[in-house]
């Protein structure tokens, strides 16, 4: 029995590798790396690979960059991905998570999203490079009508130069999750000087989503999905998130 232990642990570290993540921060499901609160995605990805005998190596860039070398293989995973996002990636079968998107203003604005796109036409709106608004808004994004109005940012702190824009009048509003815009307005100080001005569509699934090029990717999206049963199966998830100031989506 001492001898098959002892292989089964060797082949465990043999097969044990870094597991590289990568995202824009992107608070709280990801946050700065190294931080004492580093993001609940972050949390769950390490917890959840340690299973397979993996670490991570968890480091911010922007979103757009992510994608690109994440698809290529230069990276393993990108962290809060919508299947939108890049629908030839590896996907657990488990989300990490369901995210709403709202549009912000400066607050005393009187331009309010109630549904139709066509409104978003004649404001000024500032977004970022790589995101995907799901493909009801990302098709009227390419249209000629709404393009003009917006304003592309790709910047690891693209949130937070959105707001500012947002402030000083430069753009009428930003879209963006609730969760982030919300933990972001707290850390700037900007709560009641920015507020929400209408949600865009329905709750969407937010995955750590695996590079198409590296065939580990199946592996680690295994061990994702797993280890997101397995927490909320023993509380941890719900501890996890509590945390971080959230509820399990479930």
């Amino acid at each position: 029995m001492r001898a098959i232990a002892i292989l089964a642990f060797c082949l465990q570290t043999a097969m044990a590798a870094e597991v590289s993540l990568r995202a824009d921060v992107w608070y709280p499901m990801n946050g700065e790396p190294g931080a004492a609160n580093p993001g609940y995605m972050v949390e769950i990805a390490k917890e959840a690979l340690a299973a397979g005998g993996h670490t991570i190596n968890y480091q911010n860039m922007p979103w757009e960059r992510v994608l690109t070398e994440v698809r290529a293989g230069k990276f393993d995973c990108a962290i809060g991905a919508y299947k939108e996002d890049a629908p030839d990636f590896i996907y657990p079968d488990e989300e990490l998570g369901r995210d709403v998107q709202a549009f912000f203003v400066k607050k005393g604005t009187a331009w309010k999203f109630t549904g139709d796109l066509n409104a978003v036409k004649s404001i000024s709106l500032g977004i970022i490079g790589g995101y995907a608004y799901g493909d009801e808004f990302d098709k009227f994004l390419e249209s000629a009508g709404a393009s003009t109005n917006v304003q592309i940012i790709n910047a690891d702190n693209a949130l937070e130069q959105n707001l500012k824009k947002v402030l000083a009048g430069r753009v009428v509003a930003t879209l963006d999750s609730v969760y982030v815009a919300e933990a972001k307005l707290k850390e700037m100080n900007l709560v009641g000087q920015i507020e929400q001005a209408g949600v865009l569509g329905e709750p969407t699934p937010m995955y750590i989503a695996c590079s198409p090029a590296k065939p580990s990717s199946k592996d680690y999206a295994k061990l994702l999905g797993e280890g997101v049963k397995k927490m909320r199966a023993s509380g941890k998830l719900k501890i996890l998130l509590e945390k971080y100031g959230l509820k399990d989506w479930k």
